[in-house]
């Protein structure tokens, strides 16, 4: 829905405290190498985040959801559970 609001409602608006809102454009997609997603994911999978160069690459190796599918794909969520317990015994400690 796009709304246009005249001056006047606008001063009555502003007069009352509401912020006007406007619809910006989305952001280009960044890196999620840094997130803290990424970075609680690796550290769940019993790896040091700085001992990986390419971490994005290393979870697709690993057959790990993507994050925007994480975010969005409740059936992303569960087949990472036991992807990262899988993970886990592979690098778990003697």
């Amino acid at each position: 829905m796009n709304a246009t609001w005249s001056d006047e409602q606008r001063r009555c608006l502003d007069a009352l405290g509401y912020a006007l809102y406007r619809p910006v454009a989305a952001a280009a997609p960044h890196d999620d190498a840094g997130t803290p997603l990424m970075h609680a994911l690796l550290l769940a999978a019993r790896l040091d985040p700085a001992a990986i160069a390419d971490a994005g690459g290393w979870l697709r190796a690993q057959q790990v959801p993507s994050l925007a599918q994480l975010r969005n794909d409740p059936a992303a969520k569960r087949t990472l559970w036991p992807r990262l317990r899988a993970l886990r015994q592979a690098h778990a400690k003697p």
